[in-house]
């Protein structure tokens, strides 16, 4: 059997979303909890049980790069113990996660060179795919093909709602760091746009990037969504303080609808194809809760920030 050490959370989940578990030896500190309670991490960070605000976070992570010094590491005596046969790794983004070249210095020393396979998708599209590429290297692409009809019905049913009902979409700004503050970008985009909204200060398959508030000011969306990478729920509220001290912040729109919402960053960033689709039907119950629910299993995910 195969063995697989999986270096993103996001394929981490996949594996088992689509049961194939049983070949997920190591993970990374970041990995969902059933994967940290059954599997061994190799992947740690050197900010792995700091409570750092995100204006710290953004700080360390900007002078990290600037020296040349790597945030993440392997734990090589772990990882050459296991001997894996694949490893998952990505290219999409070196704040979040470790990426290809970390893991190949890592790895230069093993006895048994494992293959290295980069899942490192731009849109929404990408995603879809990468759960076959997991998959097919594991010599069970039919159950990615199961996998992906099942989140491709739920995403019609919203998409269906929606078109029924012809709705207007919402003029939204998903905000995946606050302090200072960056536009969504990658595969959230398309997530907007299937829940009924538009964000146009997103940058569809691309970097999430830095934005002035004076831009978000001016766009004046109708919703804001709240969804700093890494964070949930509890930790992004304490986050929100530089935004509420924003010029002009009180007489948004936004704000005057009480339309503000603060959200897991796991229906977003370092998703699964299926927290994903979560995060669709969440945001489509967000947007237009007049045609689509929030379904009950999702509604633990996210605040409405003035009715905590």
């Amino acid at each position: 059997m195969l063995k697989v050490c999986s270096f993103m959370p996001a394929v981490t989940q996949m594996l088992y979303d689509m049961g194939l578990q049983h070949h997920l030896y190591g993970i990374t500190f970041e990995c969902p909890p059933q994967a940290l309670e059954e599997k061994k991490p190799v992947v740690r960070c050197i900010l792995e049980g700091k409570n750092y605000t995100s204006k710290q976070i953004d700080v360390f992570f900007s002078e990290s790069k600037k020296d040349g010094r790597k945030l993440y590491y392997v734990d090589e005596p772990a990882l050459a113990e296991i001997a894996p046969d694949i490893i998952f790794t990505q290219d999409t983004c070196d704040v979040c996660q470790i990426d290809t070249e970390c893991t190949a210095a890592a790895v230069a020393n093993l006895e048994k060179q494992p293959e290295l396979i980069s899942i490192s998708p731009n849109n929404l599209k990408d995603v879809f795919d990468n759960a076959v590429t997991i998959a097919k290297a594991l010599n069970r692409e039919e159950v990615a093909y199961t996998y992906l009809t099942k989140l491709k019905r739920r995403i019609k049913k919203v998409t269906n709602s929606l078109n029924l009902a012809k709705v207007e979409p919402k003029e939204i700004a998903l905000l995946e760091w606050v302090d200072p503050i960056y536009n969504c970008g990658h595969w959230i985009p398309y997530q907007i746009n299937l829940a009924g909204g538009m964000d146009r200060l997103s940058n569809p398959s691309g970097d999430s990037m830095v934005t002035t508030w004076e831009k978000i000011k001016n766009y004046d969306p109708e919703v804001i969504v709240i969804a700093p990478c890494g964070f949930k729920t509890e930790k992004a509220v304490k986050e929100m303080y530089p935004l509420l001290a924003q010029d002009g912040w009180p007489s948004m729109k936004a704000v005057k609808e009480r339309k503000i919402f603060i959200v897991d960053f796991d229906l977003f960033t370092q998703s699964s194809a299926s927290t994903l689709v979560d995060g669709i039907e969440l945001l489509a119950g967000l947007f237009h809760p007049d045609i689509v629910a929030v379904p009950e299993d999702l509604k633990s995910k996210y605040i409405r920030f003035y009715e905590m």
